[in-house]
């Protein structure tokens, strides 16, 4: 055999030597070597995952060349015009809308970008399921949004390919395909013998044969190409395909495949046969070509035989047999698959193996060739059936319903596509049969209406595949495919499928039942009623819609007739099955009734768009009377649930009925079931509609004149609701118009309005919450103009704003004024609440209109809203309104509420009334009268003498018989006639008198209009009259008939009920009709409402007009009508009542009120930072007496003891704020792209850092430890709420919070607790030491003794030693308070020490607590004093309290005489002292030192309470210090020239009187000695050999003075300001250093502008100013060993620092998204799944990343300790948002970034542009700054460091 030495030898010399004698013109020499090698090296016998054929490949298909090379080369001929990039799940896509023809159309980031779509509705969005960017196809989007590579390459300019170039790769793929099969049908297991993992174990060793072959279908459209010939090639597979017959395994491997094709269909083998017996029977009933379907209900078992004899009505339920009549002309759908190429096995293992991602995306990478496309697309089509076998038996049915997707949506949303493949390969039957077959598996009996004797089926919505949406996939496809218009036409020509179809919707015809419970509350509550709502929505209405857009004009007209007329025939069959007659089963109900729905809708188009006649569509009166049952009972029954009668059946059933009213589902639920009502109530006659609403809504029995009455069905706490929900309904029913008129716009309108009044809405909630066609080509989306258009003219933008607890608002819109005023319709609210409490929230948000606006002040009542017009065919509806049977229940309910009958309420009044007005604004025309003369004879015409509700409003009933029981009022009233006289007029009585019961009525009218001969249903019809109950025994009295004397009205009633309700004796004088203007009372209660009524029946009817101004007559006379005597003293007791309870409201207000106030004044508000209220604990007045705290917990008042110490809460937090400052005042920028940086070299905390190893590199360890402060990074920092407690109260609290178990948020254990009165965070108590508030008189006073005398009792009170104080309960907790606060920080931050825990190193730490605390104060005050005052900072200030535990514990150090750093800033040294100390190393020389910490040190560890004057004194002396450090910085940045000058000038004027006291002088004796040693400034003029343009003038000089030396003087200002209790007066920014330095007494005069004041004028030297100086400076200029630059750093420092800021973001955000969220992460080299962004610093984490873990703490974490000790302010990058991590705790605090409409986009799920919300970002950085996101932020959680 001749390939094995071709082997061993060199590969790319075989290649090219193959491809040479392929090249020859006679090949079959090169095709034989081919072939043979390519049989050894593909051999499927060896094992996958040899690399070793792979190679091979590579290196054949180059043929020879580098297979690099040869991909380059393939590219260039790449001729494609489509993108086709395709992409998985997760990936950042975007949509155009204003582009896109289909709504699937995606664009990839990089097409998006490169188009142009400015000012377009787009949006981005992370993909679910995967897709594939459409650009460059014009099928699917317009070529204007094209990007400018797909616009522009039209491939012409492609040269075309050299033959050869491709030729091995024609002769060498068709083996690789099949060897990849091969291993395919190898490894395949069935799924019963098998488990996922041998299936994913194959993938996995052929990853790198299927990534191999995605490489090549990227190669560009040349490749594809060759691929697509060789794929779809049927005689390569015929030859291939076996194997030859010597090959024993290619056999075996052969048989393999046939078996594992056997199943494929949707009838498996085993069942051909019975088929083809069952085929006969079938054909004989529908026509050639019928086929019979077999479900199973068991869909892992699709294999065994089915016992076939049974009866049919037998095995429904375990397995239903379905006979479907189709003329579908290819059995393929049903026959097993028979495979003619490559492409088509491949197909079938990609389902096979459930569809894995690396196939998926090679399937797609190839359809940018279009032949492959046409050829793919029906091969997907002939596999649909077997696709959807194998999504029913997989265990992950969700990814592989994704992937499905992924590919059809590519396939079907292309309209030419769809309907070549609906045309040649049946994809309509094959969708339909196969959905039909997926519900087949998994129906049961109804139990609708008839339990035993019921032949309907549906589908259970407890099994799986509803459960867990199976059947979406199939479902999306179809809608997709109904979308094409030419495709839909195709499915409505066709009888048989849409017969098909609506068996299919029959299916859902009456799920989910629900049977109320009466007795026990139900066990389970099952959750299915999710699964069955998105079941009718998804697989029912959404194609419903579908097919809705195509019947819209007048040329549609058949389509909708032939839909309507297969509905009806649907319904019928329905009804059969379920056996209904006349009256729905009791207590059950189901709301799902998509068949009713299709009628309606179709029948709702065909009036509204296509001018057809409804009449022409309606069915019989005996069909409608069926028809409305149903969905008269969901009305009905939303009323029970409302009226909680179905409270034992648990919270879901209170589930559906929101989900029925829910804005999703609403317009495909119950606005097409109010609509089928109203087109029955038109037809039907109206006295049996209202009576048979009455009934279902189980409140006939309370319809009667007597005030006792006996219901059987309802309890009498129902009743009262139920009245209410029957009176609403019919309001609504009678004046809903969305589907008898409005237009498009109006509803639209509407709704928003609806909504609006509800509650203020964001852009994206409107957007929601407006039902939109579910179908999304319904022109009028969401989102285009009109919805922006209508949003405008109806509401006003309430811009985001923040509330003070620092909640962040979104952006509303809320209704303009007008539309209060006018629009706002309540009966649409009421449609439209998923909440009841929806409706009260629209009523009170009216109301404080009416009041704000002074319309009205009471509460009013809903307002009336005129409606838009009836078309003509609807005005039957108006004829509920003029029907006898409503007016009797009118004049009945007012007759009630006039006279408080029990469960009446204002809102039956207000609905009465409704009914009234809606009637008067509708009149019916009166030529109506020949419709049914018949039956208008025997209606009750002894109550009302016609229809119309104008004249019956006038008419006057005078006696009524009613049924009462026997212990009625009414009974005893009436006493026997005695005399024959009156026994006569009482006989007469009672033939007048009228009798009313609607259920008799019903029934007679009912029997009339079916009218059969037949006598069975004469029995059915069971009349129950509610008269004549049967009564069991043991139960209320009997009832019996009495005789009520009314002589009233409507109008008489109505008139009363007015001065009922203005509680006035006569409330209508009669003149009160003459200026009629209805408008007038068009907001306001119940008086508005009935004087509005009358207004209008007076305009209508002269008659009305005077029966009024009689009854007003009758009724106004003051002697009032004996009759209202009871009623009227009520309402006059009620009224005094009412005032009294009134009043004692009013009293109870008072009270809480000023109990509020005083605990305001007590509480301190965190919320509102910005209060004046100075509240400074330890310094607000000058007492003599002890200061008393009150301890929140006990509530005692008393002083702070030795012995029982009080405390603050506070809390402790390690701060990095003070750290991040820079020099400039601009934040930085967060960098956006790879070259823009960000250098942290110039922050605080790095320069401090610097600056102090630089000092311990050459100066004494324990002097550097006092010549800086640290805490800059991770210093502590101190607040408090104010609040005080007894330390004893404090613990027993925190014990019951560690016995308490519901802790949320805070750890117990770390010492952390809630304010028990402010509920402010808080970890630690800081005791108030006993004692005076402030130092008070003798401290205070000033002194006049000399600076000298001064220094020398500072320098005595040093000296004293530091007493140990003694064992106290204080001293102890203030030991645990220290302790507290090393615990805050870590360790790094308190070590800088040579050796780690000496005490210099402690010493430095707690000075450096109470300088951070003074430094941050002053960031809290912008940076300096100038606001003067107590701010906010001061308020919550314990630094007084801070400074006394501090100093208490550094007493214990005593400062060695020798080393103290105030005799060197008060004595010139005499030249023997200095020799005392030659030790190893110099200590830091006076000018290298930090002035404000040797003032921290000083103040802090002399005894305590300090002397002002002493205090006054060390400022002094240490301002000289700064000034001169001043100099010597200053000194250096002159040129050597200016120096020399400066220099001569300020000799020239040592002599002067006071030269000490003017610059000058002094800084030529700095300059003068620090060039002593040439070293300090020639590093300077060797830097500065360019010259510095600015030349400096005593006022630049004098203004660089005093910016040097103003950081100082704010912090001593400060810190005298909490001992003493100082004021800080304001003042302008120029004048602060003036004002600053008359605070401290440096200065005698009153402030003024600084540019006047010398800052050396404040000098006052205790010892000879130039001897001290020279003494300072001799100590630099001594250092020999330190090279001159340090030396120089050192000797500048610059104390000036800017406000702290975080980054500066951009303003749009997706800059920073694109940049990002691709971004790899510097430690793991990875795409982070969730990156962040610091927001301080601007470095880049992971967020939860497990690459990035160290020692178990995640990314976030460990940077939030690294670069804010502990506190981390991330941005989020997919999400949008920010949190924020401190310490152990987390929390989300909002979005900085917000779309046009003010809201934020968390998860960016909207994908709109996003904006920078400026004033956002600065509360952000305000509660970064102030350190109170703890007490902000309110929801907090641990993150166990997994962030």
């Amino acid at each position: 055999m001749m390939a094995a030495p071709l082997q061993r030898r060199d590969r790319n010399a075989t290649a090219a030597r193959v491809k040479a004698d392929l090249n020859r013109t006679d090949s079959s020499s090169g095709v034989r070597q081919l072939q043979e090698l390519l049989g050894t090296v593909l051999n499927p016998e060896r094992p996958a995952t040899d690399p070793e054929a792979l190679d091979w490949c590579k290196c054949l298909l180059a043929g020879g060349e580098g297979f690099e090379e040869f991909c380059r080369t393939v590219r260039s001929y790449d001729n494609a015009t489509l993108c086709g990039l395709v992409w998985t799940a997760n990936f950042v896509a975007y949509r155009c809308r204003t582009c896109g023809i289909s709504p699937c159309m995606s664009l990839c980031a990089e097409c998006f970008n490169n188009g142009d779509h400015t000012g377009h509705d787009f949006n981005m969005f992370r993909s679910q399921a995967g897709g594939a960017c459409d650009c460059g196809d014009s099928n699917v989007m317009r070529g204007s949004g094209f990007c400018r590579r797909h616009r522009l390459r039209t491939g012409e300019n492609i040269p075309s390919i050299p033959r050869d170039l491709l030729l091995m790769s024609e002769m060498v793929l068709p083996r690789f395909i099949l060897w990849i099969l091969q291993y395919l049908r190898e490894g395949y297991v069935e799924p019963d013998t098998s488990n996922e993992r041998d299936l994913q174990k194959v993938l996995q060793q052929l990853e790198p044969q299927i990534s191999f072959m995605e490489e090549l279908t990227k190669m560009g459209g040349a490749m594809r190409t060759v691929l697509t010939k060789i794929l779809t090639n049927q005689q390569a597979f015929k030859d291939l395909s076996m194997g030859q017959e010597e090959n024993l395994y290619a056999q075996k491997n052969y048989d393999k495949y046939l078996s594992a094709l056997k199943n494929s269909g949707l009838v498996s083998a085993e069942e051909k046969a019975q088929r083809a017996t069952a085929d006969v029977t079938a054909g004989a009933e529908g026509g050639a070509g019928a086929l019979v379907l077999l479900g199973s209900t068991v869909p892992g078992s699709p294999g065994e035989p089915k016992e076939e004899n049974q009866d049919a009505g037998q095995s429904v339920g375990q397995r239903k047999r379905v006979k479907l009549s189709s003329n579908t002309k290819d059995p393929s759908i049903i026959e097993s698959l028979k495979h003619k190429c490559f492409l088509e096995e491949l197909l079938f293992w990609t389902i096979k193996y459930e569809f894995p991602q690396k196939m998926v995306t090679f399937l797609l990478n190839m359809l940018p060739d279009q032949d492959y496309k046409i050829t793919f697309t029906k091969t997907f089509v002939q596999h649909y059936a077997f696709i959807m076998k194998t999504l029913m038996k997989s265990h992950e049915s969700d990814t592989m319903s994704n992937r499905i997707v992924h590919i059809s949506v590519q396939l079907f949303s292309n309209e030419e596509l769809a309907r070549r493949v609906t045309e040649e390969c049946q994809l309509l039957d094959i969708m339909v049969t196969v959905l039909l077959y997926m519900m087949e598996s998994c129906l049961i009996k109804s139990e609708l209406q008839d339990d035993e004797n019921g032949r309907h089926v549906v589908v259970n919505c407890s099994e799986a595949l509803l459960k867990n949406n199976t059947y979406w996939p199939l479902v999306s496809d179809f809608i997709n495919i109904l979308s094409h218009q030419s495709v839909a036409k195709r499915f409505l020509e066709d009888h048989s499928l849409l017969m098909l179809w609506m068996s299919f919707v029959s299916f859902f015809q009456g799920m989910n039942l629900n049977k109320r419970e009466l007795n026990e509350h139900v066990e389970f509550e099952s959750q299915t009623y999710y699964a069955a709502f998105a079941a009718e929505l998804e697989a029912c209405a959404q194609p419903m819609w579908g097919l809705l857009t195509h019947c819209k004009v007048k040329e549609t007209q058949e389509y909708t007739k032939t839909v309507v007329r297969y509905c009806l025939e649907t319904l019928q069959i329905w009804f059969d099955a379920i056996g209904f007659i006349d009256e729905p089963a009791p207590n059950q109900v189901t709301f799902h009734l998509p068949l009713h729905r299709y009628y309606a809708m179709f029948l709702s188009k065909a009036v509204k768009c296509q001018g057809l006649d409804l009449d022409s569509l309606l069915p019989d009166q005996e069909m409608l009377m069926k028809i409305m049952v149903h969905p008269l009972q969901i009305q009905a029954c939303l009323s029970e649930i409302h009226s909680n009668m179905w409270v034992r059946n648990g919270l879901q059933i209170k589930g559906q009925a929101m989900t029925y009213v829910q804005s999703h589902f609403c317009n495909s639920m119950i606005d097409p079931d109010i609509y089928l009502l109203q087109v029955c109530a038109s037809r039907l006659d109206p006295d049996y509609f209202i009576s048979s609403v009455f009934e279902r809504f189980k409140v006939v029995d309370l319809l009667t004149m007597a005030s006792q009455h006996q219901n059987a069905v309802l309890d009498s706490e129902q009743e009262r609701p139920m009245l209410e929900g029957a009176l609403t309904f019919l309001v609504v029913l009678t004046s809903l118009r969305v589907h008898l008129g409005m237009t498009d716009d109006e509803i639209l309108r509407a709704e928003m309005v609806s909504q609006l009044c509800m509650n203020d809405r964001t852009h994206s909630a409107l957007l929601d919450l407006i039902p939109e066609n579910p179908n999304p080509k319904s022109g009028i989306v969401p989102g285009s103009c009109s919805f922006e258009e209508m949003l405008s003219a109806v509401a006003d933008f309430k811009a985001p704003v923040f509330e003070p607890g620092g909640s962040m608002q979104q952006g509303m819109y809320t209704p303009k004024a007008e539309v209060w005023e006018k629009e706002f319709d309540p009966i649409m609210v009421v449609l439209r609440t998923v909440y009841r409490r929806d409706v009260q929230s629209a009523m009170d948000r009216y109301s404080a209109f009416l009041k704000q606006s002074g319309i009205h002040t009471g509460n009013p009542w809903p307002p009336y809203k005129e409606r838009t017009l009836l078309q003509p065919c609807y005005k039957g509806l108006i004829k509920l309104l003029h029907c006898k049977t409503l007016h009797i229940v009118i004049f009945t309910l007012l007759y009630k509420i006039w006279m408080d009958h029990q469960n009446m309420s204002e809102h039956v009044l207000c609905m009465v009334l409704y009914l009234i007005e809606l009637g008067l604004d509708n009149q019916v025309q009166e030529n109506s009268d020949d419709e049914e003369p018949c039956i208008e004879e025997h209606c009750h015409d002894s109550w009302f003498p016609g229809t119309n509700l104008l004249s019956n409003l006038h008419h006057i009933i005078n006696f009524v018989r009613v049924r009462v029981p026997e212990t009625a009022p009414e009974v005893k009233r009436e006493a026997p006639p005695s005399t024959s006289a009156e026994a006569s007029s009482y006989g007469q009585n009672l033939r007048e008198a009228q009798v009313f019961s609607l259920v008799a009525e019903r029934r007679r009218k009912f029997q009339e209009i079916i009218n059969r001969s037949n006598t069975e249903a004469a029995q059915v019809v069971r009349p129950k009259s509610s008269s004549t109950r049967w009564v069991p025994p043991g139960t209320p009295p009997q009832l019996v008939t009495e005789i009520l004397e009314i002589r009233e009205s409507m109008l008489s009633i109505l008139i009363k009920l007015h001065q009922k309700l203005s509680s006035k004796q006569n409330s209508l004088p009669v003149s009160w009709l003459e200026n009629m203007d209805a408008s007038l009372h068009a907001h306001g209660d119940g008086v508005a409402a009935i004087e509005r009524i009358l207004t209008k029946a007076a305009m209508r009817s002269c008659q009305i007009k005077r029966s009024i101004q009689d009854i007003c007559g009758k009724v106004c006379p003051p002697v009032p009508p004996k009759k209202n005597s009871p009623s009227d003293k009520k309402t006059t007791d009620k009224e005094e009542r009412r005032q009294r309870a009134r009043e004692r409201q009013q009293k109870l207000l008072a009270e809480f009120a000023s109990r509020q106030k005083s605990f305001m004044e007590t509480a301190m508000d965190v919320e509102s930072p910005d209060a004046d209220a100075s509240m400074d604990l330890g310094a607000s007045e000058v007492m003599e007496s002890e200061v008393l705290y009150d301890c929140v917990i006990c509530g005692q008042s008393g002083p702070s003891t030795e012995d029982r110490p009080t405390g603050l809460v506070v809390l402790l937090q390690a701060s990095s704020v003070l750290g991040h400052r820079c020099k400039g005042k601009e934040a930085k920028d967060l960098p956006t792209s790879d070259e823009e940086h960000i250098y942290a070299a110039d922050t605080c905390g790095v320069a401090h850092d610097i600056r102090l190893s630089l000092m311990q590199r050459f100066f004494k360890d324990s002097s550097c430890l006092q010549s800086v402060s640290i805490g800059w990074d991770g210093g502590v920092y101190v607040q408090t709420c104010g609040h005080t407690l007894h330390i004893d109260c404090h613990k027993s609290y925190m014990e019951s919070l560690r016995n308490d178990q519901v802790l949320q948020g805070f750890s117990v254990d770390k010492g952390e607790f809630t304010c028990p009165l402010c509920r402010q965070f808080a970890n630690s108590v800081l005791p108030c030491r006993p004692g005076r508030g402030s130092e008070a008189g003798a401290w205070h006073a000033h002194t006049n003794k000399k600076i000298c005398v001064l220094v020398k009792e500072v320098e005595d009170l040093q000296e004293k030693v530091g007493l140990f104080p003694t064992e106290s309960n204080l001293s102890k907790e203030m030991e645990f308070v220290i302790k507290d606060i090393k615990n805050t920080t870590q360790k790094k931050y308190m070590d800088y020490g040579k050796n780690p825990g000496s005490p210099d190193n402690d010493f430095l730490f707690m000075y450096s607590v109470a300088r951070t605390n003074l430094e941050l104060e002053l960031v809290h005050r912008g940076g300096n004093l100038c606001s003067g005052g107590a701010s906010a900072a001061a308020k919550r200030s314990c630094l007084n309290q801070l400074f006394h535990v501090l100093a208490m514990h550094m007493r214990l150090y005593s400062i060695d005489s020798a080393y103290n750093p105030w005799t060197k800033l008060t004595r010139v040294a005499q030249s023997g002292d200095a020799a005392g100390f030659d030790e190893e190393r110099p200590e830091v020389p006076m000018l290298f030192r930090d002035v404000p910490s040797l003032l921290t040190i000083f103040v802090l560890t002399m005894p305590q309470p300090l002397r002002k004057e002493h205090f006054t004194c060390v400022v002094k002396t240490l301002y000289n210090l700064q000034f001169i450090q001043a100099l010597a910085a200053l000194s250096s940045k002159f040129s050597p020239e200016e120096r020399q000058a400066w220099s001569t000038t300020g000799a020239r004027m040592k002599n002067a009187a006071n030269a000490a006291n003017g610059f000058e002088a002094l800084l030529s004796r700095v300059i003068g000695e620090l060039s002593e040693d040439e070293s300090v400034y020639s590093v300077n003029s060797e830097r500065g050999s360019t010259p510095i343009a600015s030349v400096w003038s005593p006022q630049s000089i004098e203004f660089s003075l005093q910016q040097f030396c103003l950081p100082f003087l704010r912090l001593a200002c400060l810190l005298q300001h909490h001992l003493y209790g100082d004021d800080l007066a304001g003042c302008p920014e120029e004048e602060e250093f003036s004002s600053l330095a008359v605070c401290l007494g440096l200065l005698a005069a009153a402030p003024q502008p600084s540019s006047m004041v010398q800052s050396a004028a404040c000098l006052q030297w205790a010892a000879s100013g130039f001897d001290l100086v020279a003494q300072w400076c001799s100590e630099v200029a001594g250092l020999s060993q330190i090279q001159a630059a340090q030396s120089l750093t050192l000797l500048v420092q610059d104390p000036q620092w800017a406000c702290p800021r975080l980054l500066q973001l951009p303003g749009n955000y997706n800059i920073i998204f694109q940049y990002y969220h691709r971004k790899t992460c510097a430690a793991c080299k990875k795409v982070p799944k969730d990156p962040a962004l610091c927001l301080v610093c601007g470095a880049f984490v992971c967020l939860k990343g497990l690459c990035c873990k160290q020692q178990g703490t995640c990314e976030c974490v460990l940077h939030s300790q690294h670069c804010g000790a502990a506190t981390g302010i991330f941005l989020l990058i997919n999400a949008s948002v920010i949190i924020i991590i401190r310490g152990h705790r987390f929390c989300l605090w909002g979005s900085v970034y917000l779309d046009a409409h003010g809201e934020e986009d968390r998860d960016l799920r909207r994908g709109k542009p996003l904006f920078l919300c400026e004033e956002r970002y600065r509360v952000l950085e305000q509660q970064w700054l102030s350190h109170t996101f703890d007490h902000i932020n309110k929801r907090w959680g641990p993150h166990y460091n997994g962030l």
